[in-house]
This record gives C-alpha cells, structure tokens and sequence, in this order.
C-alpha cells in the first residue's frame, strides 16, 4: 500500500513537471499504477479487521469515499476558467496525495498474518462442516482440501499478544512464500465465470459508464449552452448533486447489516450472504429512473433542476450497489478475496471505458433521449433487476458454483486451503 502510494504521490508531480504530451502521458501511467491500488487493498483490510456483521457499513463508508472523487471536475473548472495553468490542479492533487501517505503510514495497520496457532485435539471441532462453510466448500468437498492449520485455528481459544503502535509503523512485513504470484493472477480472472462477481463487476462498471462519464462529458457542454447560458466555471457545479445523493444514501450505510442480523435471528442464528439485498429493491428503481429524467430534461431543456435531481437519484442509487453489491459477494466468496479483486478491478473498468467510449458521437447523432433515457437506461435497470435473481436463487447460485469444476479447479491449485 505504502509502495503504491509512492508511485501515486511522484506520478502525479511527474504531471504538474511534463512539458511534452509523452512525458505527460508517462508520468500519467505511473500516477494510475500507483492510484488503481484503492480498488483493492481498502477492501482486503475492511476483510480482514472487521466482523461479517460489520462489513456492509465500512464497505459503504469506503465506496462513499471513493465516489467523492467526481468532485474533481468543480475545483479543475475554476482554476482552468481564472486562467491557472493545468499544473496548478496537479499540484493540488500532490498535496493531498502527500498527505494520504502519511495518513496510511501512520493510522492503517497491518492486517495481513499467517495465522498458524497449535492446539491439543480436544479443541479441535468434531467434524469439518463449520470449516468448510467458512471456506465455501460445496457438500461434496472433504477434510482433504482443508489444512490443518484451518483446523486448528477453528477450535483454538488463544489470543495473540497485541502489537504495539511503534511495532506497526515499520514499512514493511514478511513475505508469504507460499503464495503462487501468477498463480493468483490467473485463478482471478476464473471470478469472472461466477454470478456474484460478475454483479458486481457490471454495477460498477456501468454505473461509473453510462452514469458518471455521461454526466461529466454532457453536463458542461448542456449547462453552458442556450437556454442556460451558464458561464464555464460552472460546469463543474453538478458535483453539487453528487454530495446531495451520495449524503442521502450514507444514513442507510448499516441498513444491509442490520436487515441481516434480524433475519439471521429468524433464521434460528444461521447467516445467509442474501439476507443484505433486501435493501436494494428501492435503488433498484430510482437510479434508472435517474436516468431517464436526465435525459429528458436534457432532450426538452426543462429547468436546469432536473439535472441535479436526476444526478442525485443515480447516485443515491450507485452507493447502494456500489456498497452491497461488493459486501455481498465478500460475504459469498470471502476465502480469496484478493483474487476475487483482480478479476473485479480489471473487468469494472473495461465495461465503464467501453460505455464511455465516443459518447458524444452516438449522442449528437442520436439525441439524449434514445441514448440517456432509453439505451444506457434499459442497460442499468437490465442490471439492476438482477437483484431479484439472487434475492430468489442466490444461495442455489452460491451451491452449484462450489460443486462445480471451477470449485475442484481451485481446490486443487489453492494454497493453505483458501478454495473458492
């Protein structure tokens, strides 16, 4: 995280020094390299430090965080407007990305442990079913692929001496030597081939497509057009109804949380991944609709309100399947999470870029209601709709996959016993 950091840190000084398009765009490599890291590892330690009943209210606050970085465009926008050359944002940014290093190293601890405790056999669980379920094993998995060390820690009752604060500051830790690198890359992207993930990867990536690219590249070019006239340094101003919907959603952010722990009690204690979805039925709605009525204010340029409402609804909506979507399938597949990751990180963006990609051009030739309100809205609630499936079948989804032969493949090729 800290070497991630670095990269994000001189890559974006590397930004505000480019004096040809090359040299930028290199030091804009190593500033993405460097930033693509928040996908990920924020994600692993909220995995790794709090309880199953805790993750649905980090991963939001989490989700929240990342989302706020669309308010980029309103600072960028004065600063571009009042004359200050690009270098002055990348500067800005530097001085922020500075200050997340030493936030990070300083206030986040390391969660990454190999936890091997013995213990005597008469503290070991008296069969393996309670260590499979933890580690998704379908019925028809045996002792054999889960290790003795997951035995032993299932039935230990000791408590490791706490480290102390100084003791964590150093910057670096040990180095798993059990762990296949490349191993771990291509038994990632098999995540792509199971319905949970894949969810999640199409939320992300089309929420972030046709939801946030569509309205930063649109909204300037609408807002400052007749009728509205609005001069250029408020182009970015739409960043106004990502703080309104994205703060509207963050109240319900241990929603998911609670509705399971109710029905986990119903459930006679016994915890299932889908008793958080219930939540979502009211997102699952109002982001297409979102949708739709920015683009048809943009189609029939209504009141300039319309904008801020429809962009407030969608990401109300967003941080919900942001949030619950991604808790949901760590709860579902949470023995390889950062494998699980990869596949997430890589697929998400592709999606968003290819929804992104000449936008403008289908929009001037096609109009903002057939491409806002009609395709890219039909493509969301497509998405969205699929809350119901797993809401239905979500758990004989989660039995088929950890029988199948994608669960054999990593029972076989996994290590310590972390399967699919």
């Amino acid at each position: 995280m800290l070497f991630s950091q670095l990269l994000y840190t001189f890559g974006t000084l590397g930004c505000s020094q480019a004096t040809t398009f090359n040299g930028f765009m290199a030091a804009r490599i190593i500033h993405a390299l460097g930033s693509g890291v928040c996908e990920a590892l924020p994600v692993q330690c909220v995995n790794d430090v709090y309880f199953l009943h805790e993750r649905g209210k980090r991963i939001s606050y989490y989700t929240a965080a990342l989302c706020l970085g669309a308010i980029g465009p309103l600072p960028a926008g004065y600063m571009l407007a009042a004359g200050y050359s690009f270098r002055l944002f990348f500067y800005v940014e530097f001085g922020f990305a500075l200050a997340l290093l030493v936030a990070t190293f300083f206030l986040v601890p390391e969660t990454a442990y190999k936890r091997k405790i013995k213990v005597t056999n008469t503290s070991m669980p008296s069969s393996s079913e309670g260590v499979m379920e933890k580690h998704g094993a379908g019925p028809s998995a045996t002792t054999d692929h889960v290790s003795q060390e997951d035995l032993e820690v299932e039935g230990a009752a000791i408590v490791r001496e706490r480290q102390s604060y100084i003791s964590q500051l150093k910057p670096w830790s040990p180095i798993d030597k059990e762990a296949e690198f490349f191993g771990m890359m291509w038994r990632g992207l098999t995540y792509l081939l199971v319905p949970q993930v894949l969810w999640v990867i199409t939320s992300f990536g089309i929420y972030i497509g046709i939801a946030a690219l569509a309205i930063i590249y649109t909204f300037p070019g609408i807002i400052t057009a007749p009728p509205y006239n609005w001069p250029a340094t408020s182009g970015g101003l739409i960043a106004i109804a990502y703080f309104i919907g994205y703060g509207l959603a963050l109240p319900f952010s241990n929603s998911s949380d609670r509705l399971a722990a109710r029905l986990t009690v119903r459930n006679n204690g016994i915890r299932e991944a889908e008793m958080r979805l219930g939540v979502m039925l009211p997102a699952m709605i109002i982001g297409p609709a979102g949708m739709v009525v920015y683009g048809l204010t943009a189609t029939y340029q209504l009141h300039w309100i319309g904008y801020f409402a429809a962009v407030a609804m969608i990401d109300w909506s967003a941080l919900f399947y942001f949030t619950f979507t991604l808790a949901y399938a760590v709860d579902s597949y949470y023995a390889n999470v950062s494998e699980m990751l990869i596949a997430m990180n890589i697929a998400k963006n592709a999606i968003s870029f290819g929804m992104g990609y000449s936008l403008l051009t289908w929009i001037l030739e096609s109009g903002y209601a057939k491409v806002i309100a009609g395709a890219f809205t039909a493509v969301l609630l497509a998405n969205n709709l699929f809350l119901l499936l797993f809401m239905w079948k979500g758990k004989s989804i989660r039995v088929a996959v950890a029988t199948s032969w994608l669960a054999r493949l990593h029972r076989q090729t996994a290590q310590n016993g972390a399967v699919l």
